[in-house]
């Protein structure tokens, strides 16, 4: 780690890995370093993962917490930091409780990790802060997955501008040939999904297999 920042090494299998290398290599194309897109601070913050759990898990070390109310306790806490007033202020217990339709008592029970939150008082929270769905309960990997997806667009779009595309999915589809299938396929979000683009391309495949005739595999005579 360098200044805040790390340069990933092995990351867990998976799609966190999918998603590193399509951040790395869209960075590369910028010229962008990778401090600029893999800072453990903005991704903790944009996450709400532990920076150090962030650095854990960009360097393929397994690491997270596993609890779901720690992980509220942890995001809830980060977005008090964070996400500020305009005049740089935490929000009240008051206010948050305003906002998001409860009680004082309410808030102040999540907060001090007295009450286990339901999905209801999870939504409220990050309509609140303007977060996005899942912010408060998504395991620790899928959580920095997802913010390193929401890098990657945001770096398409740069690409698209700096190439003058259109559309810089196509561009990386010419661009890299069938591993453009695979990229595209590695953003969907479940295996399930996954698998059946696997069974299309089997489809595909053997509707593309030249036609032998009948009589080819008969011995030819003398």
């Amino acid at each position: 780690m360098t200044d805040g920042f790390l340069v990933p090494g092995p990351a867990a299998a998976g799609p966190l890995t999918a998603s590193v290398a399509r951040v790395a290599e869209l960075a590369g194309r910028l010229g962008l370093s990778h401090g600029e897109v893999f800072d453990v601070h903005q991704l903790s913050e944009a996450s709400g993962v532990p920076a150090a759990v962030v650095a854990d898990l960009l360097e393929g070390r397994p690491a997270g917490e596993p609890d779901l109310q720690a992980r509220f306790l942890q995001r809830f806490d980060l977005l008090r930091r964070t996400r500020l007033k305009s005049n740089g202020r935490r929000y009240t217990q008051q206010e948050i409780a305003d906002g998001a339709g409860m009680s004082r008592q309410q808030a102040g029970a999540l907060i001090n990790g007295d009450r286990r939150p339901t999905m209801e008082h999870c939504d409220a929270i990050q309509r609140f802060f303007a977060v996005h769905a899942g912010f408060l309960t998504a395991e620790d990997v899928d959580a920095l997955d997802g913010a390193l997806q929401r890098t990657e667009q945001r770096l398409l779009q740069d690409y698209a501008d700096y190439a003058g595309d259109s559309d810089p999915l196509e561009r990386l589809l010419q661009d890299h040939g069938v591993r453009g299938i695979a990229w595209r396929a590695a953003q969907l979000p479940t295996d399930k999904h996954r698998d059946k683009v696997t069974e299309w391309l089997d489809m595909l495949l053997e509707s593309v297999k030249p036609t032998v005739p009948a009589d080819s595999t008969r011995p030819k005579d003398d």
